[in-house]
């Protein structure tokens, strides 16, 4: 009977991954007594065959969820319409009640018959099985043999806290439950007196933006998040999810953060290979709709590099909402993850990012300042412009307001207090984030991340002679236009290393430099275009196309 309710109550199974060889437990090793011992057949080698009544059952409760979720996105205007037609009376809403009663037993008794078509299906009897010893104990033989299934991963048993590392136990200024530190905005009006009459007038534009932000805005801004897009990706996200398994030895992970989000992570190991790019871990965030299951994880996979990937929290298998906070929150216990379980120093870490997933990349470049490297590819300096683009001009002041109080993506201030070796790649064809169209090149806004970045580390060589030459050579949409501005300034390479090197030797590596402050505007010239050479690479490519390996390059240093 416990049996039955543990089939009733468990999670929808998926797929049934082959066991691969090198996994299998050593003969001769006694197991735990909570250990379950499994064979799977090579018939299994496909996904979860689920019996008739199971399977009519789960197509029943997955169109109920399908129209719930339609019913919750349409909820305001049902209800005005409700409500203009007088529908909202006592005398009307308890018959309805009746109805949803009678229906959400309806769905309940379909959720007993699927929990007995479970039951009379021999595999999900025994993944039940194991599932339960897992999270009875999570002995290393559980595991292996628990990630050989792919099922519903609210289910799935926790492997990290983000309290784990002891560090963080003795420490006082790690994360709290409230979240990691982010870089507050500037007030809109510095120097106002924050009086209660100025907040009472503040508030309704206060409550305004807080709406807007959690309703529109966000599913907007991460249009991943909504579920009625994640359903229809499904079956593509099972499939990147058994490649990554099957064929790269994936392992998969449940991450606890500071602010109880679950995150959904995927690790691929290649320190056993004879790669010595394999030592190196890559650590991916992903795009406003990208997923680890077929997003950018792929191009340092396929460069040989041990690679990281995590999805945002609301996206698939992580919980949670996708703003500012708990984006950090969530790249806060992906990098200790990475550090304490996964066994890599920060030394040995590299953050790639495509479009949005920027500004995790640069708060773990900020919070975590001894990390290797950081490549950044289609992102964006600061959120606001791109907003503004595609709303209406008198929603001006409601936008930013909104934005940089509820959803500020301040990437290049992250990126800015970082001190290692940082690559931006631009594609030259990006129609997502260029303010006006794909065609014109000065609208992109990696130009204002890469101009940020180096006045922030050269403010003397990106003077006015430097800044100018520079924005001409970002104007350049083809290599052959990028190599004509090259030479027609003359810059001798050679020239430019020493003078770097000489400045670091004297004044040591950190960030701000006043190199160039004794400098002709030549040399200042020579100097701001072989650094923007060095810290931007383009790509003829639009904003979704991936990455060919071949871009995918270290950035440079000294």
């Amino acid at each position: 009977m416990a049996k039955l309710l543990s089939c009733v109550l468990g999670p929808r199974l998926y797929k049934i991954y082959r066991e691969r060889d090198s996994e299998r437990a050593p003969s001769g090793v006694s197991e735990t007594p909570t250990s379950v011992t499994t064979h799977p057949s090579s018939s299994w080698d496909t996904y979860y065959q689920p019996r008739a009544l199971e399977k009519h059952a789960d197509s029943i409760l997955a169109l109920a969820s399908v129209f719930w979720s339609i019913s919750y996105y349409s909820s305001p205007f049902a209800f005005f319409y409700l409500y203009r037609k007088g529908y909202l009376s006592l005398s009307k809403v308890v018959p309805f009640s009746h109805y949803a009663g009678t229906l959400l037993l309806l769905l309940a008794g379909v959720a007993c018959l699927r929990g007995i078509g479970r039951w009379t299906n021999p595999q999900y009897r025994q993944f039940i099985t194991i599932l339960e010893a897992t999270h009875r104990n999570q002995s290393s033989e559980n595991k292996r043999q628990l990630a050989n299934y792919n099922f519903d991963f609210r289910s799935w048993p926790v492997d990290f806290h983000w309290e784990e590392p002891s560090s963080r136990k003795e420490s006082r200024g790690g994360p709290s439950r409230r979240g990691v530190a982010l870089l507050r905005p500037e007030p809109l009006h510095r120097g106002t007196a924050d009086t209660l009459l100025n907040r009472v007038k503040k508030l309704p534009c206060q409550i305004t933006s807080f709406l807007v932000a959690h309703t529109l805005g966000r599913r907007m801004l991460y249009p991943g998040s909504v579920y009625l897009l994640q359903k229809a990706l499904m079956p593509v996200l099972l499939q990147g999810q058994a490649r990554l398994v099957e064929e790269c030895n994936g392992r998969r992970a449940k991450l606890l953060a500071c602010d109880g989000n679950e995150i959904d992570t995927m690790f691929v190991d290649r320190r056993g290979t004879a790669e010595p790019q394999g030592q190196k871990l890559v650590i991916c965030c992903e795009g406003n709709a990208g997923f680890y299951e077929v997003g950018c994880v792929s191009t340092p996979l396929e460069a040989g590099y041990s690679v990281l990937g995590w999805n945002h929290p609301g996206f698939a298998g992580s919980t949670g909402v996708p703003f500012p906070q708990n984006e950090a929150n969530a790249m806060d216990v992906v990098v200790q993850f990475a550090v304490h379980r996964l066994g890599f120093q920060p030394q040995d870490i590299i953050i790639y990012a495509w479009s949005i997933g920027g500004f995790t990349a640069t708060w773990a470049a900020m919070s975590y300042p001894d990390i290797s490297a950081v490549i950044l590819d289609a992102s964006f300096d600061d959120l606001v412009p791109l907003a503004l683009k595609v709303m209406p001009d008198s929603w001006r002041g409601l936008v930013t307001r909104t934005v940089r109080q509820h959803l500020n993506l301040n990437n290049a201030e992250q990126l800015c207090r970082y001190q290692g070796p940082v690559l931006l790649i631009r594609r030259t064809k990006d129609e997502i984030i260029t303010t006006t169209v794909p065609e014109d090149i000065m609208s992109n806004r990696g130009n204002d991340l890469l101009l940020k970045l180096l006045q922030h580390r050269y403010p003397r060589v990106m003077a006015e002679e430097g800044l100018r030459v520079v924005k001409q050579w970002l104007e350049a949409s083809s290599q052959l236009e990028e190599a004509s501005i090259y030479s027609r300034w003359e810059v001798e390479e050679d020239w430019c290393l020493s003078v770097l090197r000489s400045y670091q030797a004297e004044h040591g590596p950190d960030f701000p430099w006043s190199v160039g402050e004794d400098m002709s505007a030549d040399g200042r010239r020579q100097l701001a275009l072989f650094l923007a050479q060095k810290h931007l690479h383009n790509f003829e490519a639009t904003h979704c196309t991936p990455l060919p390996v071949q871009n995918f390059q270290m950035p440079w240093h000294l």
